[in-house]
């Protein structure tokens, strides 16, 4: 194992810090639209889940890394709010999927661009702490 240098443990404590920052940041911007951090975070996975269909629940709770009643009680939430719907595929509504609402759409939306342009911001300052991750220590 490589010896660890002062620069690797402020490189490290920079990035959590600006990881940090960033999570706050993103918390202010979801309250400031309407919703809670852990639903923005959900229409953000229902958003971005690869089958257009929308995701499960049980895969929402992988994303957001819930059990899969808290996952359950979330979309309950959103939806009650008007964000989510509930879409389902089978005439016993055992298998559902997530959509989006067109409010949650474009509460989404507006916050996907305040945050891809924070993303880019930033995107200098990540790029330099993660330099000299590659150097003579992986050897």
């Amino acid at each position: 194992m490589a010896k660890l240098s002062r620069d690797d443990f402020a490189r490290l404590l920079a990035f959590r810090t600006d990881l940090r920052r960033f999570e706050r940041w993103s918390q202010r911007q979801a309250k400031a639209a309407g919703l809670s951090p852990a639903q923005h975070q959900l229409l953000l996975a229902v958003k971005g889940h690869h089958d257009r269909r929308g995701p499960t629940v049980g895969e929402l709770a992988e994303y957001l890394l819930l059990r899969p009643h808290s996952a359950v009680e979330l979309v309950d939430r959103a939806e009650a709010a008007g964000f989510v719907v509930r879409n389902k595929l089978d005439p016993d509504g055992r298998f559902v999927r997530v959509g989006l609402t067109p409010d949650g759409e474009k509460r989404l939306q507006s916050l996907t661009t305040l945050h891809l342009n924070e993303l880019k911001r930033l995107a200098p300052t990540l790029k330099h702490l993660a330099g000299g991750l590659d150097d003579d220590r992986e050897k």
